[in-house]
C-alpha cells in the first residue's frame, strides 16, 4: 500500500505531530469525502505500508522528526512557486525559509526523494511569461543539485478557485502560451541538470523534452525500494493523471496555506474552523468519531514482490491494493 499524505491538505506543515502520533500508534482513521459518516480505519504499520508520498509547501515542522520514519520509505512532493502573498497568503518566505528547507531536506534524505513542483502555472498582468521564466531560473539555480526532477502543471479551474482568483485579472493561457512557457522552462531545467515533467496535462509537451509525469510514481518507488511492486493506475484521479493507486489519509478543508488556486478548501474560514477542531491525539485529522459514524477496517496489504528481482522483466504485472 502507498500512503498519500496528502493531496487534500498540507500534513507536513500543519499536522506533523498528528501524523507522527498515527505512525506510532500504527493506524489512522479517514472520513469518506462523499459520506462523512463512513470512516475507514487504515493500518500504518511498516509491514503493509510500502511507501509514503508527502505533499507540502513547507516541511520545516517535520525536519526534526524524520528519524521517526526510519522504518518507512518516503519521498516529498515539494511545491515551491514564485508567487507572492496575493496568491499564497500564508506560505513562508521562499528566500529565507523554503529554499533553505528544500536544501536541508534533500541533504537529509537525498535529492532523488525531493521532487520540485512548480505548479499550478497561470498568467496575470503581474505573473507574466517573462516573470515565470525569470523566477523559475532563480529557483532552479538555487535548487540545482538538491533535486533531479521538476513537475509543472497549468491551472485547472474548479468552482471555488474561479471565485477565489477573480481579483487577480487572469490572462488567457491557451495551448500557444503553454507551449511557449514550457519550452523556456524546459531549457532552464535541463541547464540545471533536472528532468522536467507535466502533471495531468492533456497538452503534448514531448517536443520540448517534457514527458507526462506520475506524482505517485511506480518507477521511482521501485527504484527507491529496490523491488517490483504490484500496482495499478489510480482510477479515482483525472484521465490524464498517471499516478498509481494510493490511500489518501488527509481531509479536505483543513489547509491554512491560503492559496487562492487551491481546490481542496471551500473557504479559509472553513479550514480555520476545522483546524481549531484538530486534536493531535485523535485518529481523525479533525474532530472525533461519533455515534453516527460507521468505522470499517480497510483491508490493505503490501504491494512488494519480495520474491522477484527489480530487473526481472519477465515477471507478469499484477494488481495491488
Amino acid at each position: 500500500m502507498i500512503i498519500s499524505a496528502s493531496r487534500r491538505t498540507d500534513i507536513p506543515t500543519y499536522y506533523a505531530d498528528w501524523f507522527m502520533n498515527r505512525i506510532r500508534e500504527g493506524y489512522v482513521c479517514v472520513r469518506n469525502p462523499m459520506n462523512i459518516h463512513q470512516v475507514s480505519r487504515v493500518a500504518l504499520t511498516s509491514d503493509v505500508v510500502d511507501a509514503i508520498v508527502f505533499w507540502t509547501k513547507n516541511p520545516v515542522p517535520m525536519l526534526p522528526r524524520l528519524d521517526e520514519l526510519k522504518a518507512y520509505m518516503y519521498y516529498f512532493q515539494f511545491t515551491l512557486n514564485a508567487y507572492g502573498r496575493d496568491v499564497e497568503a500564508h506560505v513562508p518566505s521562499k528566500n529565507d525559509v523554503l529554499v533553505p528547507a528544500f536544501r536541508e531536506l534533500a541533504g537529509r534524505i537525498g535529492a532523488e526523494r525531493v521532487i520540485w513542483r512548480y505548479d499550478p502555472i497561470f498568467l496575470t498582468p503581474r505573473y507574466t511569461i517573462a516573470y515565470h521564466v525569470q523566477y523559475f531560473e532563480e529557483l532552479a539555480r538555487r535548487l540545482s543539485g538538491f533535486t533531479h526532477r521538476c513537475v509543472i502543471s497549468f491551472l485547472d479551474f474548479y468552482r471555488n478557485t474561479e471565485s477565489n482568483m477573480r481579483g487577480l485579472s487572469l490572462l488567457p493561457l491557451g495551448e500557444g502560451e503553454m507551449r511557449e512557457l514550457a519550452l523556456r522552462l524546459a531549457e532552464i531545467a535541463h541547464r540545471y541538470h533536472m528532468t522536467i515533467e507535466s502533471c495531468a496535462e492533456q497538452v503534448d509537451l514531448a517536443p520540448f523534452g517534457i514527458a507526462h509525469g506520475h506524482c505517485i510514481d511506480r518507477a521511482l518507488l521501485e527504484s527507491l525500494l529496490g523491488q517490483r511492486l504490484d500496482l495499478r493506475r489510480d482510477p479515482s484521479q483525472r484521465e490524464a493523471c498517471g499516478c498509481v493507486a494510493s490511500v489518501d489519509i488527509g481531509m479536505y478543508h483543513t489547509c491554512l496555506n491560503g492559496c487562492v488556486y487551491c481546490y481542496a478548501n471551500i473557504t479559509e474560514e472553513a479550514a480555520a474552523a476545522h483546524f481549531r477542531a484538530h486534536d493531535p491525539a485523535s485518529p481523525l485529522l479533525y474532530g472525533s468519531i461519533g455515534d453516527q459514524d460507521r468505522v470499517t477496517v480497510r483491508k490493505v496489504t503490501s504491494c512488494r514482490r519480495c520474491q522477484l528481482d527489480l530487473f526481472d522483466e519477465g515477471a507478469p504485472d499484477g494488481l495491488g491494493t
